[in-house]
């Protein structure tokens, strides 16, 4: 198992419930047939927030799963699973 800081944990978990509040404001916004300008807003929001999560974990990855790939020798596969990642959010 990798060790993942409680901070890494905690501000994951915080950047998750700013896209959860985000996401229900939008659907408050959708079923209040509200101003479709201020629907994308709140849309956009949710996708920065979910954006700050990916760089998170992408950036506790290669803190640890990958450096430690790297240590034993794997490095190849690490870099293909990173690759693999940013091809697939091309998508």
């Amino acid at each position: 198992m990798t060790f993942r800081p409680k901070d890494f944990q905690e501000r994951i978990t915080h950047r998750i419930k700013i896209a959860q509040g985000h996401l229900k404001k939008v659907l408050d916004m959708v079923e209040e047939n509200a101003y479709c300008i201020d629907v994308l807003h709140q849309s956009q929001a949710i996708q920065k927030a979910l954006k700050e999560v990916d760089i998170l974990m992408l950036e506790n990855h290669l803190k640890t799963c990958a450096t430690d790939s790297i240590k034993r020798g794997n490095s190849l596969e690490a870099i293909k699973e990173v690759i693999a990642v940013f091809k697939k959010s091309k998508d």
